[in-house]
């Protein structure tokens, strides 16, 4: 999501909180907004980052310490507003989703999702791919701003929590849909009611305040598929399931909850390879990098 006011991150005190760690800055002069983090599925010691809107289309690679660690660019793609990149394994490989889902104005007709094989790229390395698949996408019901999407592999689906409608609204699309399906319709699954709702107030003071602490930023889903965090401006939602529980029962129990402890603007959240705590980042040149314990 775009901002005009301009944050000094450095005066925040977020990590007077024992479980944040502040494990280094963003600085890279190609990291401008960062909108989207997923980890690597093939080094514990990589994250991979993607740029809001407007930017090349380009994955940025870097280290738990926030320093860079190369890049892709993708061929044949377009930055129009790119909200969440996911990993996961599919096949015997490893995989990065990026989704060009962001309509902060409700405007847009289509989704874009492109999904990339992820390279063994050495430390700094520089290289372009062409998305292995591309889906295009309409919501249900009309247009939809959505910044959190996660994957679930085992069912091949690819799960979306819309950010400004009361109560977020959980949607799936399929992860490999048929050549021959043209534009996909989005499934609703239903609503997303664990999370904090806000009040009348809320609502009516959310923009002279610049509050929208209830608002879905981010999402993420563990590897083996048992777990899931969901990240508002407030707090990061940690969330388990049973191997035969669908999502739309999972996530009405919530688990366990990590505040934020004063952290502004973080729009980005990835589960770290132990499973006991998340990466997060914030929109803003320069961004400071996370490490939150999840205490499920």
């Amino acid at each position: 999501m775009k901002k005009t006011l301009v944050l000094t991150f450095a005066l925040i005190t977020a990590c007077a909180s024992p479980g944040i760690v502040r494990t280094g800055v963003i600085d890279s002069p190609y990291i401008a907004e960062a909108s989207g983090l997923a980890p690597s599925a093939l080094r514990d010691d990589r994250l991979w980052l993607i740029n809001d809107g407007d930017s090349p289309p380009v994955i940025h690679a870097i280290a738990t310490d926030g320093s860079p660690g190369g890049s892709i660019r993708l061929r044949n793609a377009s930055n129009v507003d790119w909200e969440a990149i996911a990993s996961f394994r599919l096949d015997g490989s490893a995989w990065l989703l990026v989704a060009d889902t962001g309509d902060n104005n409700a405007v847009r007709e289509f989704g874009t999702i492109y999904v990339v094989e992820e390279p063994a790229l050495a430390d700094n390395e520089e290289t372009a791919a062409e998305p292995a698949w591309t889906i295009s996408f309409r919501w249900p019901g009309g247009p939809r701003d959505c910044e959190a999407v996660a994957v679930d592999a085992a069912s091949e689906k690819i799960l979306l929590l819309s950010k400004r409608t009361v109560p977020a609204e959980l949607y799936e699309l399929p992860l490999r849909p048929s050549a021959n399906d043209g534009v996909v319709t989005a499934t609703r699954l239903g609503d997303a009611r664990a999370l904090p709702q806000p009040t009348a107030r809320d609502l009516e003071r959310a923009v002279p305040e610049r509050n929208w602490h209830w608002q879905p930023t981010a999402m993420d889903i563990s590897a083996d598929g048992h777990a899931a965090v969901i990240l508002t401006y407030r707090a990061v939602y940690y969330f388990e399931r049973t191997e035969s529980e669908p999502w739309t029962t999972a996530l009405q129990r919530v688990r366990a909850v990590s505040p934020l402890d004063g952290i502004r603007e973080a729009e980005s959240v990835a589960l770290a390879r132990d499973g006991k705590s998340v990466f997060v980042t914030v929109e803003s040149p320069q961004p400071p990098l996370y490490r939150i314990a999840l205490h499920p």
